[in-house]
């Protein structure tokens, strides 16, 4: 009976103890994370080409967030449809801080516009906090008779059929928001996808297509230089860059609400200090005149928020379009 009473209590001492040194472990994994993140160079990997407003933004963003974090971040450039290579590689990378990546609501449309994804994009990320918000436009060439969105929605009812709205790749937020466009105002319309930007802006101003929808920071250039004209911007409110073109709201859509983002996710397990760290540094990055120059230029909102917000934006999102997906009876992948 001694020996046994002995066994009990050693055990029960032995697991005490274990408990003891499993907090201390993780009290001191955590300070560690706080105290030394980061100690070497951190990547962002941007799922879009160079040069592009992603990319913009990725770049003006972290060359912020470098001197505040102490080291270099750097941008790893993997376009892919459907985000789906640098979303796959930050997936799997080591839940550190240092592998980051910049989420969009592409992320978000291709949860439902792929049969199967080879992660989960809520479930796989840990999302740190959004950047900004980009707001799309109806635009229309500078030749172009439509001198109003108002005047095209009665055109397009007046002759169902007859009205092109041109955007680029089928699936993109682009051409989803003019799915939903078309569904909101009830016209029947023909929406004509392009593989580019460029090639999109070339045929609006050739004539190819009567309007076009895009985010409106690659069109600033041929509407300022009298090529394009802007009927409405599909945000809330008025884009800053564009004071005097109303909303599709103002327009005669009162339920209209389109807008494009980008935020900073990480891959889930990363310890919460980092995350910490990582949104104190984007908060002070895009606090910085600089920064905000450069993201207002190209027609951003800019807009920290907790993850929290993130996340919640990114599920609503996935929500959203997938019933513009569904309801358009767009093709899966």
């Amino acid at each position: 009976m001694h020996d046994t009473h002995c066994v009990f209590h050693l055990g029960a001492w032995t697991r005490r103890v274990a408990a003891v040194a499993l907090t201390l472990a993780a009290a001191c994994s955590q300070a560690l994370a706080q105290g030394s993140y980061p100690d070497r160079t951190v990547t962002l990997l941007v799922p879009f080409g160079v040069g592009g407003i992603a990319d913009v933004t990725a770049r003006a963003v972290t060359e912020s967030m470098s001197k505040t974090l102490g080291q270099t971040v750097i941008v790893d450039n993997k376009p892919s449809a459907g985000s789906i290579v640098a979303s796959q590689a930050v997936a799997k990378a080591r839940p550190d801080g240092y592998t980051l990546l910049l989420m969009s609501n592409g992320n978000a449309v291709s949860v439902n516009l792929f049969k199967k994804l080879p992660y989960d994009t809520v479930e796989d990320f840990q999302l740190v906090s959004t950047l900004g918000f980009f707001d799309l436009g109806v635009f229309a060439s500078a030749k172009s008779k439509y001198g109003s969105l108002k005047q095209a929605l009665a055109a397009a009812r007046a002759e169902p059929g007859k009205l092109t709205i041109g955007t680029i790749a089928v699936g993109s937020t682009q051409h989803l928001a003019a799915k939903l466009f078309q569904t909101q105002a009830g016209i029947d319309v023909l929406l004509v996808p392009y593989k580019t930007s460029p090639a999109l802006q070339t045929a609006l101003i050739g004539g190819e297509v009567d309007l076009a929808i895009e985010i409106v920071g690659p069109m600033l250039p041929q509407v300022r230089g009298g090529t394009v004209k802007a009927l409405a911007v599909t945000g809330d409110e008025r884009n800053p860059t564009l004071p005097n073109v109303p909303t599709v709201q103002e327009s005669g859509l009162a339920q209209y609400s389109v807008a494009s983002w980008n935020a900073i996710a990480v891959p889930k397990g990363t310890p919460a200090p980092v995350v910490e760290r990582l949104n104190q540094a984007i908060r002070e990055a895009l606090a910085s005149p600089p920064v905000q120059a450069t993201l207002g230029a190209a027609g951003m909102r800019y807009r920290a928020g907790t993850p929290e917000q993130a996340r919640e934006l990114l599920v609503n999102d996935i929500k959203r379009w997938g019933e513009v997906i569904r309801q358009g009876n767009i093709k899966l992948e």
